[in-house]
């Protein structure tokens, strides 16, 4: 006979947290969200923390390398969507490693016989102001000139213009040659007021620019999220099929962790993953998994060697996995009972395996609700989709802004393998869907909004950092006439709440 719980299962909605002493220390300035990404032994530290406890979902709607360098700057990690191609996903991962490197590649490279026109296009293109004019135009060709956005005026100039007309050329540039530390550059850069620094070879070949932006991009981001090599962090999507193929070039373009990517990771498919990467790497390559929604799902994927383990089936937004199969569970409740089995595990056996809370997430205090049950980061989709960075379109629908956003379970994303059990490589049917989401601006703006609010939060409870809040909290359900006494209620309002989620 099936096994029934008694209790149902619930969602974030259900539960409010109860306010703890807070004294004089208790401060939001003072709370500190770091958190450990993967797992580690008691006594020991993690070997890949993060500064603030968000991810971003392997979605092709969500995660490219415009978001994962935005939220390394805040102080977490994306995971770069892998449902495209080895070469595409590991392309995308090098570029976010290139990003703040110090030293970086030039992506936008004219010849000096190519045209304002050509310019322009290519600054739409790529973004850029600064462009190197190479005698081949390519990133590494002997460098001739370059051009700022100060060397030509549009409304003077007519397009057909060789840039080689308006270039600052190459006799009246500052540069240094290859091997010249980081810090000599960033003196450079400051001694002669450059926004840009060209490194060149022995040959005369461009080999990197120092950017300026970058030397204040620290003060500006204090939590940005670097490795040994002051690179930004970044994670990458895998599936069960391909990844013997993908695993390595994904490692050789640079990703610092590795998530395998399924709806449900309960499998004998997720075990085999993990079992290669161990055999093949040992402990040295960082890889989650999931998803789960009990503790005998968290202990499988523990023992099979997870870094760390993603909680949820069906709660996304754009997931339409329970009404379509039948499968899954409340996210609150499933946070909770994988956060117990969690803690046993731990006491058993002194590895420690955090777990992700992947889907569910409406409002703000959701986030902060889900920490508080037991939760050491947030994996998000909806939220991120929101922002300028993201890689959708931004559109403008029936007067207001808004961006796209699309399941990996849609017939759009077509990314069968997420929900591979292991049969013909097809999408049969449908588990999410294609909608739009408010536009809401830059991500910093508003995850720095966001992490206010659970700062502020966890102050109420009386705690300064996230294991503080999980050891102090205090959550109580709450029936549906006291969620709606929780809102605005009884009143006409003037105008929507600037700063909630409706």
């Amino acid at each position: 006979m099936a096994f029934f719980y008694e209790e149902p299962s619930k969602t974030f909605s259900e539960y409010l947290l109860i306010p703890g002493f807070s004294d004089g220390n208790c401060v939001p300035e003072k709370v500190d969200l770091s958190t450990p990404l993967v797992k580690y032994k008691k006594g020991e530290e993690a070997a890949l923390r993060m500064n603030i406890p968000m991810v971003s979902a392997i979605m092709q709607s969500v995660s490219g390398d415009k978001l994962a360098i935005a939220l390394a700057k805040e102080g977490g990690v994306s995971f770069i969507y892998g449902s495209q191609s080895i070469e595409s996903e590991a392309a995308m991962v090098a570029k976010v490693k290139a990003y703040k490197a110090g030293f970086v590649p030039s992506d936008a490279n004219l010849r000096p016989d190519n045209t304002l026109g050509d310019l322009l296009k290519l600054k739409a293109a790529c973004g850029h102001s600064t462009m190197a004019v190479t005698e081949d135009g390519t990133l590494n060709g002997k460098m001739v000139g370059l051009v700022t956005s100060r060397d030509y005026r549009v409304s003077r100039m007519d397009k057909a213009t060789k840039v080689s007309e308006f270039m600052t050329p190459i006799e009246k540039l500052v540069t240094v040659p290859e091997g010249t530390s980081l810090h000599d550059c960033n003196d450079v850069l400051w001694e002669h007021k450059l926004n840009a620094l060209p490194v060149i070879d022995k040959e005369g070949k461009l080999k990197y620019f120092v950017f300026r932006k970058d030397y204040e991009s620290h003060k500006d981001n204090p939590l940005e999220l670097l490795d040994d090599d002051k690179r930004y962090i970044v994670g990458a999507g895998i599936n069960t099929r391909d990844y013997e193929e993908r695993i390595p070039a994904l490692l050789a373009a640079g990703a610092d962790v590795l998530c395998i990517d399924s709806s449900e990771g309960f499998t004998q498919w997720q075990k085999n993953v993990l079992a290669w990467v161990r055999e093949k790497y040992g402990d040295t390559v960082k890889i989650g998994a999931g998803n789960v929604v009990d503790g005998e799902g968290f202990r499988f994927l523990a023992d099979c060697g997870a870094d760390f383990i993603k909680v949820g089936i069906g709660g996304g937004s754009i997931c339409i996995t329970r009404e379509t199969k039948g499968i899954g569970r409340g996210q609150a409740t499933a946070v909770i009972e994988v956060a117990k089995a969690r803690d046993e595990y731990y006491k058993e056996t002194g590895v420690y395996v955090p777990i992700c809370s992947d889907g569910g997430i409406v409002h703000d205090y959701h986030m902060t609700l889900a920490l508080a049950m037991g939760a050491d980061f947030l994996m998000l989709g909806r939220y991120f989709s929101r922002f300028d960075e993201s890689p959708t379109a931004k559109l403008l629908v029936n007067g207001n802004y808004v961006k796209e956003y699309w399941g990996e379970g849609s017939n759009r994303a077509r990314n069968w393998q997420r929900y591979d059990l292991g049969g013909e490589a097809t999408l049969k049917f449908e588990e999410g869907v294609d909608s739009y989401v408010p536009y809401a601006g830059s991500l910093s703006d508003g995850v720095r909004m966001t992490l206010a609010k659970i700062r502020s939060t966890i102050c109420n409870v009386g705690a300064l950092s996230i294991p503080e809040l999980q050891d102090k909290a205090k959550l109580t359900p709450v029936s549906a006439t006291s969620i709606v006494e929780g809102g605005a209620h009884d009143v006409i309002l003037k105008d929507s709440t600037p700063n909630i989620n409706r």
